[in-house]
């Protein structure tokens, strides 16, 4: 096993869990509680729209922004983006007007969504690195991280409905922030050396293959 390769995946686990839990129960809170303020299905759909763009917009530069600024750096970026866009989302006035809250909510979705894909490349891309390299234990630990996403994300789904009828919307998502964040400290705290740093010098071209056929 790579030297605290063991300890470096459970914290970037542990991240990862932490991270998707909380983005099935935005997801679930975001429209189950517009959905009590009146908005339309269409209205509702645009929520989620600026999400999907900026997850799409933030893969196509995921690998130069982890070869420039390092693993934990990005995932340390996800994690931190998340906790202001929940902080964020508990700002929100109900007497304002449709327009100006369905304009907030999807650019808070729009950060979450890059959060989101930072924090899953960071993860995916760590397990690579981290797993040794005999007994097919790369295979296994990604089985262990990807193959739960959707079970963690369900529960979140679940979680949400379960925070907004208990607690309120606001208090949800503040408790959901507070809760990341002292998951963000921990893995600031316990991560151990292991991951790849960022280089300076690292040129955007270079994620693209110097093989035509795989770029195209």
């Amino acid at each position: 096993m790579r030297p605290k390769g063991l300890s470096a995946y459970i914290a970037v686990t542990a991240a990862y869990w932490t991270f998707m839990l909380s983005d099935g129960a935005l997801r679930m809170l975001v429209l189950l509680h517009f959905h009590t303020l009146g908005f339309s299905p269409v209205q509702l759909a645009y929520l989620f729209v600026l999400y999907e763009i900026a997850g799409v917009i933030t893969n196509l530069g995921a690998g130069w922004i982890a070869a420039r600024f390092g693993l934990t750096s990005t995932l340390y970026a996800g994690l931190g983006l998340q906790v202001l866009a929940l902080l964020a989302l508990a700002q929100l006035d109900p007497t304002w007007a449709i327009g100006i809250s369905v304009a907030f909510v999807m650019l808070v979705q729009g950060a979450s969504g890059v959060a989101k894909d930072l924090a899953k490349m960071s993860s995916k891309s760590a397990v690579k690195l981290l797993a040794p390299s005999q007994d097919g234990a790369l295979f296994r630990w990604v089985a262990i991280l990807t193959g739960s996403k959707n079970m963690v994300k369900g529960a979140g789904f679940l979680l949400g409905a379960v925070l907004l009828a208990t607690l309120g919307f606001v208090w949800a998502v503040l408790g959901m922030a507070v809760i990341l964040a002292t998951i963000l400290l921990a893995v600031l705290i316990a991560m151990p050396a292991g991951l790849p740093k960022g280089r300076k010098g690292t040129k955007f071209s270079e994620v693209f293959s110097k093989s035509p056929n795989v770029n195209w």
